[in-house]
């Protein structure tokens, strides 16, 4: 299922922990000691991925904004939490995870992506464009979540194998399964509305 990613932005390149568990640490360190502003570069640095994260768990981008928001407030509040000896990211991942679970639970969720579509296309390979990423998301969110997570990490934050298995705490040969299982998964489903139409 190779087509999933190519629309994927490069929101968080693989191997981008490495350069920043210490600035993260740094900065929650600072809000620690009461410095509130040091929780704004960490709102910089991964504000867009979650949202993007958000955004591919739920398929509507106010509900989306709203569990990343609500994912930088809790991660906030319960700094002193933290273990320092995790990956930060790894920590308000599962919050975001959490947040985006209760605003599913809550609330019928919509599917509304849509993108920007570029202006070289004819009007009728943009709406076959539309409608594709309509159906491949569709697909996505109907994924059992522990598929759904490593088809979004992969391949709309190019997470690497080793950062998703950090993040999710499981290992590689997990999360190497899963995106197998994930991927004939999402080819069956879009293979069948094919079919029927």
């Amino acid at each position: 299922m190779s087509g999933i990613g190519e629309h994927a932005a490069n929101f968080f390149p693989a191997g981008v922990y490495v350069s920043q568990d210490a600035e993260d640490l740094a900065a929650i360190r600072r809000c620690r000691a009461g410095d509130s502003a040091g929780f704004e570069p960490i709102v910089r640095r991964y504000q867009r991925v979650l949202y993007t994260v958000a955004l591919r768990m739920l398929g509507n981008r106010e509900d989306a904004n709203d569990a990343a928001q609500n994912a930088f407030v809790k991660a906030y509040e319960k700094l002193d939490a933290f273990d320092e000896g995790r990956r930060f990211f790894s920590w308000i991942y599962r919050i975001l995870v959490n947040e985006c679970l209760n605003l599913r639970r809550d609330r019928h969720t919509v599917v509304d992506i849509t993108d920007d579509l570029p202006g070289d296309r004819s009007p009728a390979e943009a709406f076959e464009h539309h409608e594709t990423r309509q159906r491949v998301q569709a697909a996505i969110l109907a994924l059992p979540l522990h598929y759904r997570e490593v088809v979004v990490l992969r391949h709309f934050t190019e997470l690497s194998y080793e950062e998703i298995a950090d993040t999710l705490g499981v290992s590689v040969a997990i999360v190497k399964s899963r995106l197998f299982t994930a991927r004939q998964r999402l080819a069956r489903t879009l293979l069948q509305h094919e079919i029927a139409t």
